[in-house]
């Protein structure tokens, strides 16, 4: 089980961030969440305090993150290391190869379309299937989609998450969007620090424990993350915490 709240930090850190149930409170839908002025403030200092190595590990596509944090343009990687956004503004792609993907996500759209209580969330390069609002289709959510992509092999997964079911090419995750985030300047020569809530976070927590960085686990679980805070707002208060500590 992780520990208690991670340890102070120092100059020569590189942070990731997830951001739903993170940084920020989960919120019915993916629209309705809520973000403060001041935490895009904190963000923007300790992306200034750490000479740009500050990063969104999301699986929230890239354009929706820079709508959610207007002004900041941070590095981000998007629908779980699927799209990526480097330090210099370049953007990487990994588009599904052998899967007729946008046939495959009208499949799944027409399956869904009679069923009340689910949101589709067509992402670009993932589709994810809500059922926040009826917890309990989630077991007719997962054998559809089993369903759906049987015919794909291994090169198309189930993501599952809170209270969500994802259909996303293999191969890429929050792991190795952050090992290549590591090779790039200005991450390469820090020290990894990755904050996550969900299952999907766990392929992060790994690669940073690898590196011998921090990770860090939000609310409670089973996890591999080292550290752990208790809720969104126990991230507010340590990352304030560090501002104060660096006198910034």
């Amino acid at each position: 089980m992780p520990a208690a709240r991670p340890p102070e930090v120092g100059a020569r850190q590189a942070f990731f961030f997830d951001v739903d149930g993170t940084l920020l409170e989960i919120a019915a839908t993916p629209s309705g969440v809520r973000v403060e002025e001041a935490l895009i403030a904190t963000i923007r200092r300790l992306h200034e305090r750490t000479g740009g190595a500050v990063a969104f590990i999301s699986g929230r596509n890239v354009a929706d993150i820079d709508a959610l944090f207007p002004g900041l343009r941070l590095p981000i990687a998007g629908q779980h290391g699927l799209e990526r956004r480097d330090a210099a503004g370049a953007l990487h792609h990994h588009v599904p190869q052998g899967v007729d993907w946008p046939g495959l996500k009208a499949r799944i759209h027409t399956a869904f379309s009679d069923v009340e209580g689910l949101l589709l969330e067509d992402k670009g390069l993932s589709l994810a299937v809500h059922f926040r609002q009826q917890p309990a289709l989630e077991g007719r959510v997962a054998e559809t989609l089993q369903r759906l992509i049987a015919g794909t092999g291994d090169a198309v997964k189930l993501q599952p998450g809170k209270c969500v079911l994802e259909v996303k090419p293999a191969g890429r995750d929050k792991g190795t969007a952050i090992a290549e985030f590591m090779n790039e300047p200005p991450f390469s020569g820090r020290k990894p620090v990755f904050v996550g809530d969900d299952t999907t976070d766990e392929y992060g927590f790994r690669v940073v424990n690898e590196m011998g960085g921090d990770s860090v686990k939000v609310g409670e679980g089973k996890s591999a993350a080292r550290w752990r805070l208790d809720d969104v707002q126990a991230v507010h208060d340590w990352l304030a915490d560090i501002l104060t500590a660096s006198g910034r």
